[in-house]
């Protein structure tokens, strides 16, 4: 971690390779928030550590209202052990959808091939009757 104490817009963009949109956008939905100097905004390490958490949740395929109520479940009580378990279940729910997808690819790939069997035999059978 660091000990800084703020962040711009540009160090946040530069280092997690996002728009500045993107950090306005996560502002308007209240995941973060930057101080006012002016127009200028500075993100404090919370802020840059909760950019960090979002950006993790959306790779691992997780909802914003998902990645919002993972976050915002350390600001509150019922104490680390609870929300462990949230993040837990959420985890195992984000893995049996995965699974699912994993398996209905594998059953679409099976059928593909079962379908370009059957065209390839077709295929075939049509050059031989024109010869």
């Amino acid at each position: 971690m660091t000990d800084r104490r703020y962040f711009t817009i540009t160090e946040l963009t530069a280092e997690f390779g996002i728009t500045t949109r993107t950090l306005r956008f996560y502002e308007d939905e209240k995941l973060i928030n930057p101080r006012r100097h002016g127009r200028k905004r500075l993100y404090t390490p919370r802020d840059r550590t909760r950019v960090k958490l979002i950006l993790r949740g959306k790779r691992l395929g997780f909802s914003l209202a998902e990645i919002r109520e993972i976050i915002e479940m350390y600001d509150h009580a019922p104490g680390e052990n609870r929300q462990l378990q949230i993040l837990m279940q959420r985890i195992n729910e984000r893995k049996a959808e995965l699974e699912q997808k994993r398996r209905d690819i594998e059953e679409t790939l099976k059928e593909l091939a079962e379908v370009e069997s059957l065209a390839l035999l077709r295929i075939n059978e049509l050059e031989k009757l024109q010869k």
